[in-house]
């Protein structure tokens, strides 16, 4: 029997971090993992409404959220510029105060920092919401994943693999299609390996892309 944990959950302590960084008493750890999850959803929300901006590639690709006993430290990483121009700050600042009246921290304060990632089709994330738009537009999956490490390859990555599930060109029966360019070591934990699952609401309906890319170490 086949047994499957995720790339990152394997990693995590070596090559990767947890994105949720506090300790909490058994009885209020699930209350605060709660409020990390509303926290996320309301800064995508807010992005998305007020600065319009609605795609991974664009927007932000990762939140990180470090609590104190005074301050709640979170950091948004994106690839945007747009996120960067000079309207952004007030804007910003306005998330700030927002969070802060919507989760009531009398006693904390929120501190947002917002961090751009300098090689964008490095990310796992920002790769896969590409494939999602190509298939949107009904781009033939071979040449959105050939496309996709092409990408990737210009960015300097040792290897990547890249996985489509489900009906895919509208096919009746579902299967599953993957290729992959270069060394992708996944039993190895020293590895650092970039992973995601991404679902994408097609014509045909739901697929599920998934991709790795091992970009340093062993």
């Amino acid at each position: 029997m086949g047994q499957k944990i995720n790339p990152l959950g394997f990693r995590l302590g070596t090559t990767q971090s947890h994105y949720s960084l506090w300790f909490a008493q058994p009885k209020k750890y699930s209350e605060n993992l709660q409020e990390d999850a509303k926290i996320r959803d309301y800064i995508k929300n807010y992005i998305q409404k007020k600065m319009k901006i609605y795609s991974v590639v664009e927007g932000i690709t990762r939140i990180e959220i470090q609590k104190q006993i005074d301050v709640i430290k979170i950091k948004i990483y994106t690839a945007s510029q747009k996120l960067f121009n000079e309207k952004r700050p007030q804007e910003i600042e306005e998330l700030q105060r927002n969070l802060q009246k919507e989760f009531y921290c009398v006693n904390r304060q929120f501190n947002l920092a917002i961090i751009r990632i300098a090689k964008p089709y490095r990310n796992s994330t920002i790769l896969a919401d590409f494939i999602a738009d190509q298939l949107k537009n009904r781009v033939s999956f071979r040449k959105a994943m050939k496309k996709a490490i092409e990408l990737t390859e210009q960015a300097n990555t040792k290897g990547i693999r890249v996985q489509i599930a489900g009906r895919i060109d509208g096919k009746e029966i579902a299967r599953v299609e993957w290729i992959r360019e270069g060394r992708v070591p996944l039993q190895t934990i020293q590895a650092k390996i970039d992973y995601c699952s991404y679902p994408v609401r097609t014509i045909s309906g739901i697929l599920g892309i998934k991709i790795w890319i091992f970009i340093d170490g062993e």
